[in-house]
């Protein structure tokens, strides 16, 4: 336990922006679920104490994430019950406790270095763009919201009508919430110890909730509405606040729709946790590594106990986690602290957050996504050469244009292109000198360079002498075995002479023929 405290000063102050960010997350995640409001803040509560607790990640944060919203409101409204539903949030957190046993947590190790930056950059874009509308006051899409169209508006075309509907007060609580951000920054504030202390983005909302009570007392008919403001359910006394939790019912086992809800939220929550701690597990300072079969298991017990109390799916959320990441935050001490603040506000005194308004949210986010994408970090991978700047590129488009998991798969495809692409260049090298040619194999040699070395082999003209090179090969697969002893049994035909070289002492199936007109040598 004293270890978990040894970093207060930093976790505390970052404990209350991840709560300020997390808090109309969650409730807009459940409102795009077509969820009841408070189970998005069960699902916060749950991700922040319950996993933050079982979690070997730091940073990571976990709660309601805004790519299951499809496939949350799916299930709602085909099961009709939601507690139904509550039952299939459990049966996917025991799938989820399975595959952390089985340990099927080494999925997330094998996406590109490119693809994960990629997706931070696309996070971050994301969050400028789907973020300017609330800045300005245009509230139509709910907070959190990530798909690039929804109601026949795109992000882009949600910009431009934003435009249409600019509200005067957001703009000037946007305006100066940047600006505080902004300051904050600088070096001669963030030299003092006493602006260490206090988060920016706290200070952004006290100033924002100020500003829009002078308006409110002085100049009411620019006041922000209240569908401009935080709108968290308010429980009138404790049993009211009681029933805002919901069990799930045992009597719909039977129902094969929740199995297949269950079995899906699984797949795509495991899945999206995997990508998520890849991901923070880059922007940690310290570049800790998050044990991914332990993770799968804390979100598992996560998911139970969410879904036994009427909360959302969770999985490890990269807006959050990079909010905690960029306050300061050094160990999991903020993660589980902003699930008992959010406990105890929700408790206490929601009438209190339902007076913070939406713009000085989205200057947060917007700010926080400014820091995902930077020019930076373009640069860098541009410096790297094609085969890593296209797969970070196509990353970034692809999530923008579709969704999460859907353009870290292509981005996968992408980058595995370049990986073969490179891999084929590099296994075979082929040089001449007038009549002389040098065929050699290096490291893997597999199917994929047969065409190449099948179409460079019947290339060579009569008359020519031929060195084969294997002794610097790894591995050589079978069909290229097969078209090197084609080529060795019909050479003769057009006088071509044969020299094979390889290592016979290397424990590999390299069983090239020796007809003979053919050389073979070690």
């Amino acid at each position: 336990m004293k270890k978990l405290f040894q970093n207060a000063a930093a976790d505390i102050p970052a404990s209350v922006v991840v709560l300020l960010v997390a808090l109309p997350l969650c409730l807009g995640i459940a409102l795009g679920s077509n969820a009841p409001l408070f189970s998005g803040i069960i699902a916060g509560i749950a991700g922040g104490i319950v996993i933050g607790l079982l979690s070997g990640s730091q940073l990571s944060v976990s709660g309601p994430a805004a790519g299951l919203t499809v496939i949350v409101a799916t299930a709602i409204g085909k099961l009709q019950v939601f507690e139904a539903f509550l039952l299939a949030v459990v049966i996917a957190g025991c799938i989820q406790l399975l595959l952390g046993f089985l340990r099927a947590g080494i999925i997330g190790d094998y996406v590109p270095n490119a693809v994960i930056k990629g997706m931070l950059a696309a996070i971050g874009i994301i969050l400028i763009l789907k973020q300017f509308p609330h800045l300005v006051g245009y509230d139509k899409d709910y907070v959190g919201d990530e798909s690039f169209s929804r109601e026949g508006e795109n992000t882009f075309s949600g910009i431009f009508n934003a435009i249409n509907y600019i509200t005067p007060a957001a703009i000037v609580i946007g305006v100066v919430s940047i600006f505080i951000l902004m300051a904050w920054e600088q070096k001669t504030i963030k030299s003092k110890k006493i602006f260490q202390l206090i988060p920016a983005p706290l200070v952004v909302v006290i100033m924002a909730v100020l500003i829009n009570q002078y308006f409110i007392s002085f100049q009411p008919s620019v006041a922000l509405e209240t569908k401009h403001l935080v709108q968290l359910p308010v429980a009138s006394d404790p049993q009211m606040f009681i029933s805002f939790f919901t069990l799930p019912k045992l009597q719909y086992l039977n129902n094969p729709d929740v199995w297949i809800t269950a079995v899906t939220l699984a797949i795509v929550a495991s899945l999206e946790t995997l990508l998520s701690i890849e991901a923070v597990d880059k922007l940690d300072p310290y570049k800790r590594v998050t044990p991914s079969n332990r993770e799968l298991k804390a979100q598992g017990i996560g998911n139970i106990v969410s879904g036994m109390i009427g909360g959302l799916p969770l999985t490890s959320v990269i807006v959050r986690s990079s909010a905690n990441v960029n306050s300061g935050a050094k160990s999991k001490l903020s993660t589980i602290l902003h699930g008992v603040l959010m406990l105890l506000f929700v408790m206490f005194i929601p009438g209190l957050l339902n007076k913070i308004p939406l713009a000085a949210l989205a200057a947060v986010l917007i700010y926080t996504g400014y820091k995902l994408a930077k020019i930076t970090l373009f640069k860098e991978f541009f410096s790297k050469g094609w085969d890593q700047f296209i797969p970070f590129c196509v990353t970034i488009i692809a999530i923008l244009m579709t969704d999460l998991l859907i353009g870290i798969l292509i981005g996968i495809a992408v980058g595995l292109f370049f990986m073969v692409r490179s891999n084929f260049r590099s296994s075979v090298f082929v040089v001449n000198d007038q009549n002389n040619y040098l065929f050699r194999l290096r490291k893997d040699v597999s199917f994929l360079n047969k065409p190449i070395i099948k179409y460079k082999l019947e290339s060579v003209p009569a008359n020519s002498y031929v060195i084969i090179d294997a002794t610097r090969a790894d591995f050589i697969d079978q069909d290229i075995i097969d078209t090197v002893n084609e080529f060795t049994y019909h050479a003769h035909l057009k006088n071509i002479t044969v020299d094979i070289k390889r290592s016979f002492s290397k424990p590999m199936h390299l069983l090239f023929s020796a007809p003979d007109k053919v050389n073979e040598s070690a």
